[in-house]
């Protein structure tokens, strides 16, 4: 290292963590960091982040999806452009650096070059997805399918748990709806996209590595899946003519599990399982769970979505329930 820099490069990472640690006071929940797509946390850590931008010299806009690019123009009209960012929405209960220290790192960067005065003969824009987590409305990558020009319309009609629709969730995030339905056009002059993250697992520590570059980013399927049976009392209906629908769920859950083990780099994962009507004395009529299915390769985490969805309907002719299956 040359230690001549060193002061400047420890004032730059006290920076950012210090930006990160107030960005992590954007939040719905006391004592935990979340912040889905559109909600007011969301709304002022953008807020937060555009200011900073503007202060190191950047062009800001908001995308259709509402996703905040902060731009550094290159010297030369039409030059090619290299993209860096992350996210800024979180999961529920989210750590402090998950998004925001890649949003973070990459804003000090292209600040740097701006402080510099220079122009270069490439762009450099900062891209920061207003929804990458999918937590409010179950599938995720709106903000990056929002701004590759890849966003589905149908999901302007998805609602949240308390009825909103992603089309007015959309509209507060800052984002045009209207824009979405029509389409968005692809982006044209791309050379690269870079993002800092976390590693959210064990292999660098257990290394002792201090960083890494990836080899493949993991594809991601969603599948709300819900199994209806007959709620009945747990006394006095014979285990034979049960229709219990939480049974049907856990044996999805196993089978999701064991297919996971069967196949290379494949990861299952239910996060959320929901019981009705709940009671301890009533079988469960009717059991909705999630199912997360990521795979480096493309084909294998379809046929995994695909071999799941027989699977579920097997589990669901052999119980007697009746099942619904979406995928995102």
């Amino acid at each position: 290292m040359n230690h001549d820099r060193a002061p400047h490069l420890a004032t730059r990472a006290a920076r950012i963590m210090a930006r990160c640690d107030r960005l992590a006071a954007c939040t719905e929940e006391p004592g935990a960091i979340t912040r889905p797509y559109g909600s007011a946390a969301l709304v002022r850590a953008m807020a937060l982040v555009e200011g900073w931008m503007r202060e190191a010299g950047l062009e800001t806009r908001r995308d259709a999806v509402g996703n905040l690019l902060g731009r550094r123009p290159a010297s030369v009209p039409d030059a090619p452009v290299l993209v860096l960012g992350s996210h800024l929405d979180s999961v529920r209960d989210a750590g402090r650096y998950d998004g925001p220290l890649g949003v973070l790192v990459a804003l000090e960067a292209v600040g740097q070059v701006a402080a510099s005065g220079q122009r270069r003969s490439i762009t450099l824009e900062v891209a920061i997805f207003a929804d990458e987590e999918g937590l409010r409305f179950q599938t995720a990558y709106l903000g990056s399918s929002g701004y590759a020009g890849s966003f589905d319309p149908p999901h302007l009609d998805l609602v949240d748990s308390a009825g909103v629709s992603l089309r007015d969730a959309c509209t507060a995030a800052g984002g045009d709806p209207d824009q979405l339905q029509a389409g968005v056009p692809r982006p044209t002059g791309l050379v690269g996209y870079v993002e800092v993250h976390i590693e959210q697992g064990p292999a660098l520590e257990r290394l002792g590595a201090p960083l890494a570059i990836v080899s493949a980013i993991a594809g991601q399927s969603r599948i709300a899946v819900t199994f209806t049976g007959e709620a009945g009392h747990a006394g006095t209906v014979a285990m034979g003519a049960r229709r219990d629908a939480l049974l049907g769920a856990a044996e999805l859950a196993l089978a999701a599990e064991a297919l996971a083990f069967a196949l290379p780099d494949l990861v299952a994962t239910v996060g959320e399982l929901a019981v009705f009507p709940g009671a301890s004395n009533v079988i469960p009529g009717r059991t909705r769970l999630s199912l997360d299915i990521r795979a480096p390769d493309d084909r294998t985490r379809e046929t995994a979505v695909e071999t799941l969805h027989r699977r579920a309907r097997a589990i669901a002719a052999k119980r007697g329930l009746d099942l619904t299956w979406h995928a995102s």
